[in-house]
């Protein structure tokens, strides 16, 4: 399965694209790709959908209450089929499940979260695997706190907090343990990850020491990790690769600078266990014509560009095991469909194209027994900040940090 780095749905206070520079994706899945939800709309009316896509057709269930929800309002599938919901009602962010009751809209609420600063925003964080509980992200002026808000035995329970402004979120493990997030401080965004049973925070993207460094995807499969940074061009983020457990440096092709176009990746290929550079990561890619699908490997040197289906809730995908790239799509005609794309097969890799090195689990150990030697002539990553001289060692594997080659001498394969 991949998991990603999502922003609030379409409609969003906060307009068309978040501070990543991303569009928001139109639709939101679960981790296996059961279930999705959206904000449909009909008229000038806002209301709930479910989406069940794991059966021979997909159908579109509509969850509506008694009054239209607000544009920004928040919504995601839960494993078993319900759908949390996200409002803020009067300053309080109030969260509740909705389920179908026959002709009517079930609804249990969970509680709410005050916010201690007036200015501080919330939002979820996306999908959590295995779908039986969600996590929302509230960033204030100085400090980010993770709150579990669906799942828990006594409604939103805060998990951890630490200090900077934290933007995107990525699940590392299928425990849900190990949450990745984009970190500001000083100036300069970082990867962190925070373990939310123990709320440890230890370092992960780390590029350079005058770098934007941040993680869009990881497959828990193969190791395969996305990244956006502007090491390699100070000023202007790229897309670039790694791989989980890794000494080798991220690597940034030059096939995904694509001119005059935003590219964001939103799914990669599962089960691609002994090859992460053969996995098939699904693009999209906005361009003064419009929106459209682009498939690329890491094995390989270029882009497939495909026309995306009419109607597709863009951003939205799920890729199979053996390729295939499943798209959501919503028309006047087909209200609720799912067009299957086969993008061209994997080419045979050139002889002497560098490859990444296979995942290598990492022992559980302490954060501070946790080094990277950098590659030669390297560029040296950020120091991390001193950790406690004998923390508890985690049950979960810790990932290793990652750094860049020199750019000088920039791997673009």
């Amino acid at each position: 399965m991949t998991a990603c780095a999502i922003e609030p749905s379409a409609g969003h206070e906060d307009g068309d694209e978040d501070e990543e520079g991303s569009r928001p994706a139109g639709c939101t899945l679960t981790a296996d790709g059961a279930y999705g939800a959206r904000l449909a709309s009909a008229g000038d009316s806002w209301f709930p959908e479910r989406w069940t896509l794991d059966g021979h057709e997909p159908y579109a269930v509509p969850l509506p209450r008694n009054q239209p929800e607000e544009p920004g309002t928040e919504v995601q599938p839960m494993g078993d089929g319900r759908v949390l919901i996200h409002r803020v009602v009067a300053g309080r962010h109030a969260f509740a499940l909705l389920y179908p009751t026959g002709p009517g809209t079930g609804e249990l609420p969970l509680g709410a979260v005050e916010c201690r600063d007036e200015t501080a925003r919330l939002r979820l964080l996306p999908p959590a695997p295995g779908g039986e509980r969600a996590y929302a992200l509230a960033v204030g002026p100085r400090t980010t706190s993770v709150w579990l808000v669906a799942g828990g035995a006594f409604g939103p329970e805060r998990l951890a907090e630490l200090p900077g402004r934290c933007s995107g979120g990525v699940w590392l493990d299928r425990a849900a343990r190990l949450l990745a997030l984009d970190r500001e401080t000083g100036g300069r965004v970082k990867t962190v990850v925070v373990d939310l049973e123990c709320g440890e925070v230890s370092p992960l993207l780390q590029i350079a020491a005058e770098s934007d460094d941040r993680l869009l995807l990881a497959d828990h499969d193969s190791g395969l990790l996305i990244v956006r940074s502007d090491a390699p061009s100070p000023g202007q983020g790229r897309l670039g690769w790694g791989v989980l457990g890794s000494t080798l440096p991220v690597r940034f092709p030059e096939c995904l600078r694509v001119r005059d176009c935003s590219v964001t990746p939103f799914a990669i290929q599962p089960g691609q266990v002994l090859t992460p550079e053969g996995c098939a990561v699904a693009l999209r890619v906005d361009g003064p014509g419009g929106s459209w699908v682009g498939v690329w490997r890491p094995a390989e040197r270029r882009v497939h560009h495909l026309r995306a289906p009419e109607g597709w809730l863009a951003g939205t995908g799920l890729w199979t095991p053996e390729g295939v790239l499943r798209l959501p799509y919503a028309t006047q005609a087909v209200p609720c469909g799912v067009a299957r794309v086969s993008p061209p097969p994997a080419a045979v890799p050139e002889y002497g194209v560098a490859t990444a090195p296979l995942p290598e689990p990492e022992p559980a150990a302490p954060p501070a027994e946790h080094s990277v030697q950098p590659a030669e002539h390297s560029v040296q990553p950020a120091e991390a900040s001193a950790q406690p001289a004998e923390p508890p060692a985690p049950s979960a594997p810790r990932p290793v940090p990652l750094q860049e080659a020199p750019l000088g001498r920039l791997v673009t394969n």
